[in-house]
């Protein structure tokens, strides 16, 4: 395979599953984390390597290393592997997903903007997510009528906060998930619901159908539930770990245990919490968007300028949902007939923003 992105905690969880299962590893794919990445490479000696910035080439432990976006492209043209796993950050998984499909590969997918922002352009057959929210909605689908699905929501970061702080709140505070670390990209997007918008605009492309909701399930235990037409609702429940939906996405059949089953007596109890706009702002627009999927290149370009400027001080953590929702007001009309027009769009819409 080719781990896309192989030292977040997507690509780390990939390494452990193909270390269990002895899966090869032809190509790592990794950014700015060289001493992580030259531990991988002594562990799993890949054939290629491929980072973000040419100038730390040097500092790389491999014969073959190459940077920058067309060696990410050129590496999947070239490899022998059927499998790529894209885990990278943002708008920049796109066009290895892009590559992927054209190169007839399947793709285990972990790159939520690919399918937000271009879904009617991407093949779902050649997609297995890694998502644990769209796993356990493939997960429960049977032979029965379904009337809806359901994803579930950490809440994030201030999902406790009393409203009247959240305009003063620190980049530190942001960053301090309750359930689990991640980056900060997506920890961030975990605080203002982005990152649940995002999974409900792939869930439409991945199951065909808008009639999605999400709600707050504090312990991050259930993480699906498929409402079938006869009344009844089934739930994916399992430890928050995503070494499950990864080997399954790798192998399609897992029957040897990845995971400790949960034990509901020492839970104890589970809380359920609508997701309120008040808290919230950016699920104002969820419906507008999945009707209209059109709007994701102009949600995730705002959002990832956004975020950016959150990061580095520029503006505060209430901004992001601002800025994301003068976006989606500012360019309501727009239209996406071919891949030409998310790129010219996308280009647009930051070049708007980021000043």
């Amino acid at each position: 395979m080719i781990v896309l992105g192989s030292t977040g905690s997507i690509g780390v969880n990939t390494l452990n599953v193909a270390k269990k299962f002895n899966l090869n590893v032809e190509v790592l794919v990794a950014g700015t984390n060289l001493k992580l990445l030259n531990e991988q490479i002594k562990e799993f000696a890949p054939k290629h390597v491929v980072i973000a910035n040419e100038s730390d080439i040097k500092d790389v432990n491999h014969p073959s290393v190459k940077a920058g976006e067309e060696a990410i492209l050129e590496a999947i043209e070239n490899s022998n592997s059927k499998t790529i796993v894209n885990s990278l950050v943002g708008f920049l998984g796109l066009k290895p997903t892009l590559k992927a499909i054209e190169c007839g590969k399947k793709i285990a997918l972990a790159n939520k903007e690919s399918l937000v922002v271009a879904g009617q352009f991407i093949d779902q057959s050649k997609l297995m997510p890694i998502d644990s929210e769209h796993f356990g909605l493939w997960y429960l689908l049977q032979d029965k009528k379904i009337d809806s699905m359901t994803v579930t929501a950490s809440g994030g970061s201030f999902r406790d906060y009393p409203l009247e702080q959240l305009g003063n709140v620190s980049i530190k505070e942001a960053l301090n998930h309750p359930n689990w670390s991640m980056g900060n990209k997506i920890t961030i997007d975990s605080a203002t619901m982005t990152n649940k918008l995002f999974e409900l605009v792939e869930a439409k492309w991945l199951f065909d159908t808008t009639k999605l909701d999400a709600i707050i399930e504090t312990k991050s235990l259930i993480h699906a539930l498929v409402n079938f037409s006869d009344g009844s609702t089934t739930a994916h429940i399992a430890n928050a770990n995503m070494m499950l939906p990864i080997a399954y996405a790798l192998m399609q059949k897992v029957d040897e245990n990845i995971l400790e089953h949960i034990d509901l007596v020492k839970v104890g109890t589970l809380e359920f919490k609508a997701i309120e706009t008040n808290r919230y702002p950016i699920w104002e627009i969820k419906d507008e968007v999945l009707q209209n999927p059109d709007l994701g290149v102009i949600v995730n370009a705002a959002n990832e300028v956004a975020v950016a400027k959150f990061l580095n001080n520029k503006i505060g953590f209430l901004d992001i949902s601002k800025m994301t929702l003068d976006a989606v007001n500012r360019y309501h009309n727009v239209r996406v007939k071919n891949l030409d027009d998310i790129f010219t769009i996308d280009k647009e819409v930051r070049t708007y923003y980021d000043t």
